[in-house]
């Protein structure tokens, strides 16, 4: 691993003022411009691959469950590592809405164990519980797990090409092995997948993503923090790389605890990464018609995938087989494999229609199984 400077800050204002060095050279491709940046913050250069966004001078860390593993392999290259632990976000708060508010420095499994995310986000609480191992949801933050890199084979092998370590250099997926990889808003550049459960709940919830950097703050949607590759995979978020996450904000979802579920379809039971996943929750009427819903797909593309037409043609109808059918059609428009991840179409079809039977049934969960009589539907 190549060597570092470590600092660890106890305020926020020294921690951002050490990595406002990196500049806000990719700020425009966030979805809510924040205050323009003094003109002397310019982005660190690398001799080697000096357009890449994996290049940064300053990292921030918390848990370092990823971070330090992409250092270690030559992945990433950090100068300075800026630890962020003392910082004050580790709290899960109630908003005067009926809505949390996660802090990014939060573990996971504080997160997934919290009374009020059991009670009112079990999508949520599900989703974490099915990352990782309890050893590591112990130790990741909220905040690292929105900023986990690909789990692509050919990004952790730097003897590879890869457009994500090294914009410009080629995709050696593209031709390769391809059983882990994207069917869904892939480019001639990338085809790696976002390895992220729990941003596949908070992209279902609609959660709102609280930065701030020495510039201000600001508040990105959820739907808009994670980019699709198009010719910079190396870029996976909307985050300037002077900004802090600091905050996730879950709106009230109260009308959706009693019906959603998170399937994931993986090669082992346990720390595996998803071949595909569905975070699924209905807003029932009394008369068993579905009012609203939320569908989010993870392992199927570079970001969590949802498409509200396809969620559209849920309302107002009475849940059965065939029209969750319909909706997986939807869903999966344009899907595309590329060779042996073909079989991921398939399964990615199945895995929406089961979530969407077990949410029309009732929420199931580690602590809880609620499955009211909606008329027969299994």
């Amino acid at each position: 691993m190549n060597p570092f400077a470590y600092s660890r800050p106890t305020d926020v204002d020294g921690a951002l003022r050490q990595v406002a060095a990196n500049g806000s050279a990719d700020a425009p491709l966030a979805s809510t411009p924040g205050p323009t940046a003094p003109p002397d913050l310019a982005p660190a250069a690398n001799a080697a691959t000096p357009a890449a966004a994996n290049q940064y001078e300053v990292r921030f860390v918390a848990g370092g469950t990823n971070l330090l593993d992409l250092l270690k392999e030559g992945v990433l290259v950090a100068p300075k590592l800026v630890d962020i632990n003392r910082l004050p976000f580790d709290r899960i708060e109630e908003t005067p809405d009926g809505g949390l508010l996660l802090g990014a420095l939060a573990r996971n499994a504080d997160t997934a164990y919290h009374p009020l995310v059991k009670e009112r986000y079990p999508l949520l609480a599900d989703a974490i519980l099915a990352g990782a191992s309890p050893q590591l949801r112990n130790m990741a933050s909220n905040g690292g797990n929105l900023l986990q890199r690909t789990r692509c084979y050919y990004f952790y092998d730097v003897a590879t090409p890869c457009n994500k370590r090294t914009p410009g250099s080629g995709c050696s997926a593209i031709g390769g092995v391809t059983r882990q990889h994207a069917i869904l808003g892939t480019s001639e550049h990338c085809i790696a997948t976002h390895p992220s459960d729990m941003c596949v709940a908070l992209a279902a919830l609609e959660a709102v993503v609280h930065v701030q950097s020495v510039r201000g703050k600001r508040e990105i949607a959820f739907a808009e923090f994670h980019r699709l590759p198009g010719d910079r995979p190396d870029i996976d978020t909307t985050l300037a790389p002077d900004e802090l996450i600091t905050h996730i904000a879950l709106p009230p979802a109260l009308q959706f605890a009693g019906h959603s579920a998170y399937l994931k379809l993986r090669e082992r039971l346990s720390y595996a990464f998803a071949l595909a996943s569905v975070a699924a929750a209905l807003d029932l009427a009394d008369d068993g018609t579905i009012r609203t819903s939320r569908i989010a797909l993870g392992g199927v593309a570079h970001k969590p995938w949802r498409r509200p037409d396809a969620e559209a043609l849920l309302q107002g109808q009475r849940p059965s087989p065939e029209l969750f059918a319909r909706v997986a059609e939807a869903l999966l428009a344009g899907a595309v494999g590329r060779g042996s991840n073909d079989f991921k179409i398939a399964l990615a079809r199945n895995a929406i229609v089961r979530a969407l039977q077990v949410a029309a049934n009732g929420t199931v969960t580690n602590w809880n199984v609620s499955t009211p009589d909606l008329g027969g539907q299994q």
